[in-house]
């Protein structure tokens, strides 16, 4: 297997050629500036989507993760891009982060009351044990509580929603020229999902479930799991979340499992096919794609991103190498 990374911008995408590539799956910018990263400050420009569909041959899926508040944004430019929506699944996980404030407290700072201190406690931000520098770790706070009577009203009040999922826009290159998608299949190699090797496995004790029973589970859906969630039986997979000390060297903001990686690479392409991400950041994709015999090319503008990147791709190629002896 092969696999290529540019320290350039994905635009044009100048490398690849027409109908060169069998998959798409990318973690662009969300377009809400998370942890105040310029690169995320707005929704990838359309032509991107337009030289992806270029390069992705007839019957091709993408798996494009996105934010809640802009997926309505970003899957109109997919739209218009030439892309037809087939979905959106869902990663679930129950350890977000609320994106609130107590309320209470600026509404007596609004009225000129100084809320009352109540105590202290330590506050760390992100998921690396006591903090991490790039998460913008604060050792100590105050607790307070508020004064004024309407404050006191809406104590506890908050403006958000704990974010306990990440929508994953599920596109499809049309199918024009082929007459029909078995047609396309013995064409191209692209216009089904891979059942077999993404299966949800049949839990310990448990017996075959519908009317017609495969022997490695059932179909995968549309949900990925995090964590349990205690439903009586296990019809997801269960996935977990990264952890901020997972490779010390790895300090992007916004990685992904590799696991939940290799999910969705298995889901949509076939051994020996090709994967192209955009915008690779420190490359779960590729790693995924090494790991179960997908090639990989990948673009990634930040240099240290980059670096980190090619470090984990090949720590993956060597460890796959490995195994062969």
């Amino acid at each position: 297997m092969t696999y290529k990374v540019y320290n350039k911008s994905c635009y044009t995408l100048e490398d690849i050629r027409n109908d060169e590539v069998d998959a798409l799956i990318t973690d662009p910018p969300y377009g809400i500036s998370f942890q105040n990263n310029y690169w995320d400050k707005d929704l990838p420009k359309k032509e991107i989507w337009t030289d992806a569909l270029r390069v992705l041959k007839e019957g091709s899926f993408g798996l494009v993760f996105s934010s809640i508040r802009l997926m309505h944004r970003l899957m109109v430019d997919l739209e218009d891009s030439g892309f037809v929506i087939k979905d959106v699944l869902f990663w679930a996980y129950l350890n977000g982060m609320p994106k609130s404030r107590d309320i209470a407290l600026e509404i007596d700072k609004e009225l000129g009351y100084e809320s009352k201190i109540v105590g202290k406690y330590n506050y760390v931000q992100g998921y690396k044990k006591n903090g991490a520098e790039n998460y913008y770790a604060e050792n100590e706070k105050f607790k307070k509580e508020p004064v004024s009577e309407i404050a006191m009203k809406y104590k506890g009040s908050g403006l958000g929603l704990k974010p306990a999922y990440e929508p994953i826009i599920m596109v499809q290159k049309p199918i024009v020229s082929s007459k029909n998608i078995a047609n396309n299949i013995i064409k191209n190699g692209t216009g089904a999902l891979n059942y077999e090797e993404t299966r949800i496995p049949y839990q310990n004790g448990e017996s075959n479930v519908g009317h017609n029973p495969h022997p490695l589970g059932r179909v995968p859906a549309n949900i990925i799991r995090t964590e349990n969630f205690n439903d009586g039986y296990d019809k997801f997979f269960l996935i977990p979340k990264v952890r901020q000390n997972s490779e010390e060297y790895n300090n992007h903001p916004t990685k992904k499992p590799t696991d939940l990686m290799a999910h969705l690479v298995k889901l949509i392409t076939y051994e020996g096919q090709t994967v192209l991400d955009p915008f690779s950041g420190s490359g779960s994709t590729g790693v995924a794609c090494i790991q179960n015999k997908r090639n990989y090319i990948g673009y990634e503008l930040e240099k240290d991103y980059y670096d980190i990147s090619i470090r984990r791709l090949q720590e993956a190629e060597n460890l796959s190498f490995s195994k062969l002896f």
